[in-house]
């Protein structure tokens, strides 16, 4: 819809002119996607499983189609992962189609990414014209978290997709207020909810804000309508939640994460409410301990933490900086630019809609992120690469259409500069990535802020002008990008571009050996031992623990994998599962979904993953484990797989116990193989 404006006192009023004719929109539209495709989908190959807690989910839910609803770990059915299973449905999906691959699994992902910054392309340019569609669509695609997640097989992917879906759709009906623009973004959040439960719900206080500021319809209406999306976002989510609560508990699998075996437990404990205090049931540091002190079993940390530090820097700091920060700064001044710059609009103005959507969107989900006690990695942060990438794209395009003013100059410059100095900083975290490319980023900035404060800013020198700003913000996410793409990442975290001494790297947390590496541990804490991992907040685990390095060596002893890896199944051990395999249920049993999974991936066999995640969820119990036993239904039982240090309560460590105690161990290919079919004297409690 086309407003009127009035612009401020010191702004010159006249209408945003039209997109250039010149501009060869549907050309760079064109590479735009392409290139993105090309570089999501380079190389997939490379990362083998990925994370393989959930491709032996895509696999069971290919065979199963109970396992495919439930989003079980295992076609047997013994518990399902810890996450709704819509992200798996369509990886699953896909595997039916073209069989099980690292590709199968992976493709479906790249292509949500290209929908992706189609999407976002299409909402930006509806509100603020051709350049800025595209430069939105740039920014998100060399977002280096988002290049990471769209190359991933984790829910993130499809929950980026879904929000930014539920954004497009809220924002139709602030230009025409129509009702079924509110039933489609409730949808779109319903099944946002069925990716990744509460985390969604971020996006719903600045939908629901920015409708009830902006909406066309008289304020009873928007407030109807409303409901209207509240009602399809319950009916999208809700018939799922519905069928598994009131579905038999002795017919279904278990519900990963939950220690009750409860769909509402999960959503509102383990990914819910505990995610924000950090009192999480069954997590690998129970009840929010922190750090050091809470492997030792002390006191709970201050400001730190298991998880790292909380605080208003936390997406700035080592662990999170590289992967989304680089343009913060630069999103929330150009923001505000921009809505400054709608002046006196009317109350239906669709840009200053947009601009305050995308904002409050951003800092809702920044504030959650920096201040949640619970568990948080730096992956997470692709939640917020939609909302930087617009109001950078609107905010830059509205400011340049007001070059003519001194102040909008002076802010355009100062944010470039701003921007060149924090891409310097990060890029100067990891010494040895591109060393020299910090200081033509800075060089770039500057003279391109120069450049702006000049007064005629026109023709050649403001397109070298706007050409060096361009380069001056994305030559370090796009360095970033390209490490990303040209690494394998594998294991249960991972994150993207080069080691910071941060957190983690690209194949998921570093190793560092005692007085090696840059910065030792969690940037410059150094000095841990040598058969550990960096967890954050400089914890040190058990190298049963670790994740595959980034190129898929296994960080500690191997097969059997861990708590944060895979398992990696020999040849000989694979034909020891796969004898008979037809007369089991299960064709060996582990502790933890990841120990399982390599077996499972391996074989395409049910392989029962103990606990859960971290097994530390109470399935099976001790009496069931030894009931299936006695039935037959269980080949082997594989031990040395990793449990989490705050095991609360979960059964693995009897069952464990009871297995070593009533069957003779075999050692094959370094995995501990017992035969539950030969027990040593006749097994028992």
């Amino acid at each position: 819809m086309t407003t009127t404006t009035a612009a401020p006192p010191n702004v010159r009023a006249h209408p945003d002119p039209a997109p250039p004719r010149h501009l060869p929109e549907p050309w760079l539209l064109a590479a735009l996607l392409i290139g993105t495709a090309v570089a999501y989908l380079w190389g997939l190959g490379a990362s083998g499983w990925a994370n393989s807690f959930y491709s032996a989910a895509v696999q069971a839910g290919s065979v199963s189609w109970k396992a495919f609803f439930f989003g079980s770990s295992d076609a047997a059915n013994s518990i399902t992962v810890d996450k709704p299973p819509a992200s798996l449905w369509v990886m699953a999906l896909s595997v039916r189609a073209f069989g099980l691959s690292s590709w199968s699994i992976l493709v479906p992902q790249a292509l949500m990414g290209v929908a992706t910054v189609a999407l976002l392309w299409a909402t930006v340019r509806r509100y603020f014209g051709a350049a800025a569609g595209l430069l939105a669509g740039l920014v998100l695609a060399l977002t280096p978290v988002a290049v990471l997640m769209f190359r991933f097989n984790n829910p993130d992917a499809l929950l980026v997709l879904l929000v930014v879906a539920s954004v497009w759709a809220l924002l139709r009906g602030v230009s025409d207020g129509r009702t079924r623009w509110l039933v489609l973004a409730g949808a779109f959040v319903g099944l946002g909810f069925l990716t990744k439960q509460l985390q969604v719900m971020l996006v719903v206080p600045p939908l629901a804000l920015t409708y009830l500021l902006f909406g066309p319809p008289k304020l009873g209406r928007r407030v109807l309508q409303l409901f209207a999306a509240l009602a399809a976002m319950v009916a999208a989510a809700g018939w799922w939640l519905l069928t598994v609560e009131l579905w038999p508990a002795d017919s279904r699998p278990w519900i990963g994460g939950s220690q009750d075996n409860s769909i509402l437990e999960l959503t509102l404990g383990y990914n819910g409410l505990g995610r924000l205090s950090g009192n999480e049931r069954g997590s690998v540091v129970p009840g929010g301990r922190g750090g050091a002190e809470a492997m030792a079993g002390g006191p709970p940390g201050g400001g730190g933490g298991m998880w790292g530090s909380t605080g208003i820097t936390r997406m700035f700091d080592a662990a999170q900086g590289g992967q989304i920060a680089w343009l913060i700064p630069a999103a929330l001044i150009l923001g505000v630019l921009g809505i400054v710059l709608r002046g006196r609009a009317s109350r239906r103005d669709t840009q200053r809609a947009a601009l305050v959507l995308f904002g409050t969107w951003l800092l809702v989900t920044g504030l959650v992120f920096s201040f949640m006690a619970g568990i948080f990695h730096a992956y997470y942060t692709v939640a917020l690469a939609p909302q930087i990438a617009a109001l950078v794209a609107a905010g830059a395009v509205l400011g340049w259409r007001r070059r003519d003013v001194l102040w909008v100059r002076i802010v355009l410059a100062l944010t470039v500069a701003a921007t060149a100095a924090w891409s310097w900083e990060l890029l100067g975290r990891s010494q040895e990535f591109v060393p020299w490319l910090r200081w033509v980023v800075l060089v770039a900035g500057v003279a391109s802020a120069a450049a702006l404060l000049a007064p005629r800013l026109t023709g050649r020198v403001a397109a070298v002008s706007a050409g060096a700003a361009l380069f001056a913000g994305l030559a370090g996410p796009a360095a970033y990008a390209l490490d990303t793409i040209g690494s394998p990442h594998m294991g249960s975290i991972v994150s993207a571009g080069p080691n910071t001494g941060g957190m983690g790297g690209p194949g998921g947390f570093l190793i560092r050996k005692e007085g090696h590496g840059p910065g030792g541990f969690a940037g410059g804490r150094g000095g841990m031992p040598q058969t550990g991992v960096v967890l954050p907040g400089g914890v040190a685990v058990p190298d049963g623990m670790a994740p595959p390095g980034r190129a898929g060596g296994a960080a500690g002893p191997g097969a059997a994998g861990g708590l944060l890896r895979g398992s990696e199944p020999s040849a000989e051990t694979m034909a020891l599962l796969e004898a008979d395999a037809d007369r089991y249920t299960w064709v060996a049993a582990a502790v933890g979904s990841n120990s399982a999974s390599g077996y499972q991936l391996a074989t395409g066999d049910p392989v029962m993953p103990i606990g859960g995640f971290n097994g530390s969820d109470p399935s099976p119990s001790l009496a069931q484990f030894q009931q299936y036993v006695a039935e037959g239904r269980i080949h082997y039982f594989i031990g040395g797989g990793g449990m989490g240090p705050g095991d609360s309560g979960g059964s693995g460590a009897q069952i464990s116990e009871w297995v070593a105690q009533n069957f003779a161990a075999t050692t094959v290919d370094g995995a501990t193989m017992y035969d539950l079919t030969a027990p040593r004297v006749q097994a028992g409690p």
